[in-house]
């Protein structure tokens, strides 16, 4: 009897459920005597022993389902070799429970923390395979993570919808898209949503360059603009300074809800322009998944249920050129994907008259 062990950790996306039927339905196609325990809330339900054995039919019906059967929770990597207010040692409790459980694998669906701590009970001795998950793109070794696509939708539909408001009042909209501390699902969604100004982390801005921006586009007789803003977005001026340094500078000065309201004003004050702004939020990680991701789902889920197959541990499933491969866990784990401010990407945008607000 194979036993699989499976959980969803950190934020959630739309294409979890879809990458665990994946998993699920292949394994159950290669093996009659499989048997697949799903750990409640991430890594939490590894930790306490909070897991349900899953049936075949647990995975049907979920492949267009958003959101993930098992739930799931943040559970700080920083903070793994911290015990628990009970003193509890969280490494050696989710050791436990694998080896009570008597695991052959581990299979753990999560962004860049979930993968530090993979990679950390890796190191510790258990099978691990791991999935990219997050709407961010930003894991390092992996083309395109599941749930980006579906996220850009949701941030490109936002921006769209966003045009017609922003055209009948002759405003300034920003529309503040989700990322953490990378651009690319900013960049995606703002090029999409036609943002005529993508403010990004990887490329610093200068404000009076966005308000020269806006105000060529008035000049040509233009009635309004859209700022797709990350909200990791940085000024020239904030990103020379030191953590010590920002933290002094917002105690001082006036602290605003977000990077967009801030911006907002700065344009506000230099030009005058009415100016509105929209967060999306949440809305990014919530919905269905889209068909891209539906398929690359399916695809990393199956090669994840090989590697099992293969007994090959200590790796995340990627994609590169639009193959799946994989990637070992330990070049993975603190690495961040950023975009490039050189990459053709961002140079075609200024071919076609996007402001990155640097020049």
């Amino acid at each position: 009897m194979r036993r699989i062990g499976m959980l969803t950790s950190g934020g959630d996306c739309q294409a979890l459920n879809a990458t665990m039927r994946g998993v699920a339905k292949s394994l159950y196609n290669m093996f009659d005597d499989v048997e697949i325990i799903g750990f409640e809330d991430g890594y939490r339900g590894l930790m306490y022993a909070d897991y349900q054995i899953m049936k075949s039919s647990d995975f049907s019906g979920i492949l267009t389902q958003g959101g993930t059967i098992l739930g799931t929770s943040r559970q700080p990597f920083k903070q793994m070799r911290i015990p628990d207010e009970n003193g509890l040692d969280k490494v050696e409790s989710m050791k436990h429970t694998y080896k009570k459980l008597k695991l052959d694998c581990l299979v753990v669906l999560g962004g860049n923390g979930s993968q530090k701590t993979a990679n950390l009970l890796s190191q510790e001795g258990l099978n691990v395979v791991s999935l990219p998950k997050t709407i961010d793109n930003d894991l390092w070794g992996t083309d395109m993570t599941f749930g980006f696509q579906s996220a850009v939708d949701v941030a490109t539909n936002a921006i769209d919808c966003i045009h017609t408001t922003a055209a009948s009042h002759g405003r300034v909209f920003i529309v503040e898209v989700m990322g953490h501390k990378v651009g690319w699902l900013t960049l995606y969604a703002g090029l999409a949503g036609g943002a005529d100004i993508i403010l990004l982390p990887e490329i610093p801005y200068d404000i009076n360059t966005v308000c020269d921006a806006l105000m060529k586009r008035s000049k040509a007789g233009k009635r309004f603009s859209i700022l797709a803003v990350a909200e990791g977005a940085i000024s020239k001026e904030d990103s020379v300074m030191t953590k010590k340094e920002l933290k002094e500078k917002k105690k001082s000065g006036m602290v605003y809800p977000s990077v967009a309201y801030e911006i907002g004003a700065r344009i506000q004050e230099v030009t005058g322009s009415e100016v509105r702004v929209t967060v999306p939020g949440h809305m990014q990680r919530g919905g269905e998944p889209c068909s891209y991701d539906r398929v690359l789902a399916t695809r990393l889920g199956a090669a994840a249920a090989r590697l099992i197959a293969d007994k090959e541990y200590g790796y995340m499933v990627a994609v590169k050129n639009n193959e799946i491969t994989k990637v070992p866990l330990s070049e993975v784990a603190g690495k961040l994907k950023t975009v490039d401010p050189e990459c053709s990407m961002i140079r075609e945008a200024k071919m076609v008259g996007i402001s990155f607000g640097d020049e």
